[in-house]
């Protein structure tokens, strides 16, 4: 016998460093007034996110708009939602106008990023986030976020394609079962597969609605 007490059962285990991890979080909070984001998040509700930017270049490309509507349970409450166009530094280029179609004078009276942020993190509040490759838009937020919570943003994240991943791996025979399973994870594909409608894409509140939509339909499947 070692003498060491017996490890707690996995889930106390789990709880317990999830809120080490928060406590730890809050001690770096350069702003007490945000303390709010790490409350209890209330039950059954989630915000579904999604950005436009200039660029993917994460350090020297800029957000142009933000989309996000809440979750509660099975319901999309679009009439709760966030739609703000943001005001880059420096400029729009023609590319990724044909992309996003937001044009120079479209974001000229859009907010500054970091005004944009805080009315951002007041609709999250202690929310869940989630997302379609959801970390590509949180590190473009996070430099923003990071000035004014001194981090980056603290909530949990869930990636819908993730779910949709575990979702058709475990439908796939035994002998498929693999690593590099070939799954394709495309949006228009995964919204296809789960029978639910495409809005028009590169706009960031239809993007965040149908992240939703995903999100609510996997996890009846049982895939979150």
């Amino acid at each position: 016998m070692s003498g060491l007490p017996p490890m707690p059962p996995l889930p106390v285990a789990s709880r317990l460093i999830r809120r080490l991890r928060r406590e730890w979080a809050m001690r770096r909070l350069a702003d007490p007034a945000y303390r709010f984001l790490f409350d209890a998040p209330p039950p059954g509700e989630w915000v579904s996110l999604d950005c436009e930017t200039t660029g993917l270049n994460v350090r020297s490309d800029e957000i142009i708009s933000i989309g996000a509507v809440r979750i509660v349970g099975r319901r999309i409450l679009t009439s709760e939602r966030l739609e703000l166009l943001v005001r880059p530094e420096r400029g729009v280029s023609p590319e990724s106008i044909r992309i996003h179609r937001l044009r120079e004078r479209d974001v000229a009276e859009g907010l500054p990023i970091a005004e944009a942020v805080r009315r951002l993190l007041h609709f999250i509040g202690p929310r869940p986030l989630v997302g379609y490759y959801l970390e590509f838009d949180v590190a473009m937020l996070n430099k923003a976020v990071r000035p004014l919570l001194g981090q980056g943003l603290p909530q949990e994240k869930i990636e819908v394609s993730a779910l949709y991943y575990d979702h058709k791996f475990r439908q796939l025979p035994a002998y498929q079962q693999h690593d590099n399973a070939d799954i394709d994870l495309s949006f228009a594909r995964l919204m296809a597969d789960l029978g639910l409608p495409l809005r028009d894409a590169h706009d960031a509140l239809n993007d965040a609605v149908m992240a939703a939509l995903a999100f609510i339909k996997l996890r009846e499947l049982g895939a979150a």
